[in-house]
């Protein structure tokens, strides 16, 4: 499997997956996925084009999805860890902000990623990594943000009570902030230098962040959970496994772990 493969799949995602936004039944719930949330028909509809794709290689694989669960393909080493809809709120909401993610691995853990792919469904943008290689846009190389400046910080806030008061020493130093509600291109274009930092206090699902995380190393940016921890060891799953701390740069990422620790000081 390469980067090519997964484009393959992200071209039919393009031609079909527009179409669904028209349905009537775009808002109806069609169950629960395995992961616990809501299935739209917007998920299902993504997670069988994705799912077919894979098929169609005739590789032998194991895909965990936030929909169907774990799907055995063959067995073999190569885990494919996918979030149909990234942002499926957003998608039934009618709000232009999701995509679907795409990451496989030659192992069980986070740092046996090798190519990261995230499709933005709106716009059509690929970003796609290849571990070693850098990241890319569109074809074109990705730079993280290089210098240290909190420009625009993202963040996601699962229960916004308990998971801002924990981050507001950040979001009170950030110039701007976004809750954008889709972790994978809210990594992605933190991998392109349109965002500082992104921050996720709550334990996010590892098909969240996968990708995300693949894009973000190979563009020079750093990776950690809140407490600055190596997560690389993080093993691919259903279950919700880590905190998300992603900075640009080793000395942004500093700064912000420093303001982070200040969570109980009046700002």
């Amino acid at each position: 499997m390469e980067i090519r493969d997964l484009r393959e799949i992200g071209k039919r995602l393009m031609e079909e997956i527009p179409a669904v936004r028209q349905s009537q039944d775009l808002k109806k719930a069609l169950g629960t996925g395995a992961a616990g949330d809501k299935t739209f028909h917007i998920d299902r509809k993504a997670e069988d084009i994705i799912m077919a794709g894979l098929r169609a290689l005739g590789e032998p694989l194991t895909l965990i999805s936030e929909e169907a669960g774990v799907v055995d393909m063959g067995g073999g080493e190569t885990v494919v860890i996918a979030d149909p809809i990234d942002g499926s709120k957003n998608a039934v909401s009618g709000i232009p902000f999701y995509c679907a993610s795409i990451a496989v691995a030659e192992g069980k853990t986070l740092g046996d990623i090798r190519y990261a792919y995230v499709l933005n469904l709106i716009s059509g943008e690929e970003f796609w990594s290849e571990k070693g290689t850098g990241s890319f846009l569109n074809g074109r190389r990705l730079i993280a943000q290089q210098d240290e400046e909190l420009y625009l910080s993202a963040y996601e806030a699962q229960s916004p009570g308990r998971d801002i008061p924990l981050i507001l020493p950040l979001l009170s130093r950030s110039r701007k902030t976004r809750c954008l509600g889709a972790i994978a291109l809210d990594l992605s274009y933190l991998a392109s230098g349109a965002v500082s930092v992104f921050v996720s206090s709550s334990p996010s699902r590892s098909f969240d962040f996968a990708a995300g995380y693949l894009l973000v190393r190979e563009a020079g940016g750093v990776f950690t959970d809140m407490q600055g921890k190596d997560i690389e060891h993080v093993r691919l799953g259903l279950a919700r496994s880590s905190t998300l701390l992603a900075s640009g740069n080793e000395g942004l990422h500093r700064k912000v772990l420093e303001l982070l620790s200040k969570k109980d000081e009046v700002v």
